[in-house]
């Protein structure tokens, strides 16, 4: 793959594009930051690895939807609050044989996507991979991670520039099950970690948070077989602790969103969980208080 269309300029978009241009890919970002913009445009993507080392990587970028008229094949990586103002900057950039691929969090962006672009020209994926935004444009792997992509006729080319790029993918046909299977591991993470304001391991050194941690994914679970979803994995607080326990050192994204006041994705995570358990007649009382307590931040 030549080019490559990202929309977002926060930690996961930062990363994608610098280990995507690594590659040979030309990245554009299609943003709103202007802060973000304007590092990303003058210094690159810059990654700091494990061993402290920073690199930067060539990046084109632009808040500009028209020009972006070219992009084949795109990757969705605002917050899910930011989906709709996505949507509508796809729909003027994306060619109509084009493939917008979604890997936010929470339930709802596949479909506010589809709403403007049509199912076709939408796939859906999940990941695991975390990274931690240190300032514009600059960002810090949290811990490798697997992208889950459900089964879609126009994704091959994409996902082999992924692999390219040395991300470990997996392909699944449902996609209820990726999404819920994220929704439930995202529940039981980020709230807690926002609250504590600490990074994603120190939950599995707190012995109540282990435990808030373990409740949170069981409850979801039980959301999700409401739903009739089979989720990806058997045990859920044994998926959600493996997640914190591969991506240690990261602080999740809703503790970034936390710490520098942005709005964060509670709404469509513990929030999503607590209306679909309504809407299936069961109720999600833990996910409940962490959506209230968030939101009162």
């Amino acid at each position: 793959m030549e080019s490559l269309l990202i929309i977002g300029s926060g930690a996961l978009a930062t990363l994608f594009a610098a280990r995507l241009s690594a590659t040979g890919v030309d990245v554009t970002m299609l943003g709103t930051w202007p802060a973000g913009l304007d590092a990303l445009r003058k210094e690159g993507a810059r990654l700091v690895d494990a061993d402290g080392v920073e690199r930067a990587y060539t990046v084109r970028v632009t808040d500009d939807p028209a020009e972006c008229r070219w992009a084949r094949f795109a990757l969705v990586l605002v917050k899910a609050w930011q989906t709709e103002r996505a949507a509508s900057q796809l729909a003027s950039c994306l060619r109509e044989d084009g493939l917008a691929l979604t890997l936010q969090n929470g339930l709802g962006n596949r479909e506010i996507l589809s709403e403007s672009l049509g199912l076709g020209r939408v796939a859906l994926g999940v990941t695991t991979t975390g990274a931690t935004l240190l300032g514009p444009g600059l960002i810090r792997l949290g811990g490798e991670g697997t992208i889950s992509l459900e089964a879609h006729p126009r994704l091959a080319a994409l996902e082999a520039t992924l692999r390219a790029a040395g991300f470990a993918i997996n392909v699944i046909a449902d996609a209820r099950s990726l999404l819920w299977g994220k929704l439930a591991i995202n529940a039981a993470i980020n709230p807690l970690t926002a609250l504590l304001r600490v990074p994603n391991g120190e939950l599995l050194q707190r012995p109540t948070a282990r435990l808030l941690m373990a409740e949170l994914a069981r409850e979801a679970a039980a959301v999700a077989q409401a739903q009739r979803v089979e989720l990806p994995f058997e045990n859920p607080e044994s998926a959600a602790e493996e997640v914190a326990r591969r991506t240690a050192a990261n602080r999740s994204s809703m503790l970034q969103d936390v710490l520098r006041g942005a709005p964060t994705e509670i709404d469509a995570i513990c929030g999503a969980i607590v209306r679909a358990g309504e809407a299936a007649g069961m109720p999600a009382p833990l996910n409940r208080l962490m959506w209230q307590l968030v939101g009162a931040l």
